[in-house]
């Protein structure tokens, strides 16, 4: 008659093979991939190219479109007005720099499921001037003044 095993070692073995395997997997645990450089806009998507040139006096302003991985707004384009002109769109990843005078501007973006919304922006040669471009948890866009 063949010995049968006590519960005892089963759940040793049990342990053992869980210990293991927690192991194993654990070395194969992915690493966080480094971040991705933002992508110009292509030239052929500016609209209006006066505000994307250098010049003397003018001020670099920088807006940037945040990344997601949801599917929602990943596809979406998003529509950036400059003091009421249209003047690109930005895709995920995608950014572009305004070269303006130094004053209060109006940067503004919206998607075909959004109203415009709009961001009074101080343009100072002092400051950080970058604006970031994201959706929010009800897949909403916005924009917003962020320190570099």
């Amino acid at each position: 008659m063949p010995l049968m095993p006590s519960r005892r070692s089963i759940a040793s073995i049990a342990a053992a093979v869980a210990v293991a395997t927690a192991f194993a997997l654990g070395g194969c645990a992915e690493e966080p991939s480094p971040p991705v450089p933002f992508k110009a806009v292509p030239a052929e998507r500016i609209l209006k190219p006066g505000y994307t040139e250098p010049g003397e006096g003018l001020v670099a302003v920088d807006v940037r479109r945040e990344r997601t991985r949801n599917v929602i707004v990943k596809f979406r384009d998003a529509p950036v007005y400059l003091d009421g002109e249209r003047v690109t769109d930005l895709m995920d990843g995608e950014h572009v720099t305004f070269y303006l005078k130094p004053g209060v501007h109006r940067i503004a973006v919206t998607t075909q499921f959004d109203p415009v919304i709009e961001l009074r922006f101080l343009v100072d040669p002092r400051y950080t001037n970058r604006a970031s471009v994201t959706f929010d948890k009800n897949d909403r866009i916005g924009i917003r003044r962020v320190a570099q």
